[in-house]
């Protein structure tokens, strides 16, 4: 059985940066364009409650909320941590910060994890209900008191409905925490 001729054809192409220089965007695109970006720039911040205070989540950070997962407690922790719970395969600490700031238990609240951070640097949180989306934060001028194992890691806040929202930066509090390179606040074991 004969093979079938196949006729190919040479042509020269464009690399993909000179072929969009002959790219003709539809009529309104300019229009659709410059409506994203109106869009991205009101992107939604959430926030979670710990003992009453109102914490922004990294928008940059991923983050998933979870109902309670089981945990392992190590024997002789101090009130702020939790333990580790299993993510996936990948152990990671579980912090309950309203002990470990010293702040009061709110009646009625469901306790979730709010895991920060993924793989290696993933971090849970004991949170009272879910995240809220917050879309209209204005810039805080006059800070609260806050509990000193906190104020160095809150760079900034904002209110909404005479609620305040404080920036939390994760990243550097538990990483403190973590690298044992600072005594961790209130007695909390350093994980390795």
């Amino acid at each position: 059985m004969e093979e079938p001729k196949v006729h190919r054809m040479e042509a020269d192409w464009l690399p993909p940066v000179a072929a969009l220089a002959y790219f003709e965007p539809p009529p309104g695109a300019h229009a659709v364009a410059a409506q994203y970006v109106r869009i991205e720039e009101k992107r939604a911040r959430y926030g979670f409650r710990v003992g009453g205070l109102g914490l922004l989540i990294d928008p940059d950070a991923g983050s998933e909320v979870m109902a309670m997962p089981a945990m392992a407690v190590l024997p002789g922790a101090p009130p702020g941590f939790a333990g580790l719970i299993n993510l996936r395969g990948n152990l990671a600490p579980l912090y309950d910060l309203r002990a470990l700031l010293g702040l009061p238990q709110q009646a009625g609240a469901q306790p979730l994890a709010l895991v920060l951070g993924q793989g290696d640097d993933a971090v849970g949180i004991i949170i009272e209900g879910h995240p809220i989306a917050l879309t209209r934060l204005n810039a805080l001028n006059d800070f609260p008191a806050l509990p000193d194992t906190l104020a160095k890691y809150v760079p900034t806040g904002y209110t909404q409905d005479d609620t305040i929202w404080l920036e939390f930066d994760h990243h550097t509090f538990f990483g403190e925490i973590c690298a044992g390179n600072n005594p961790p606040p209130s007695g909390i074991p350093e994980i390795t």
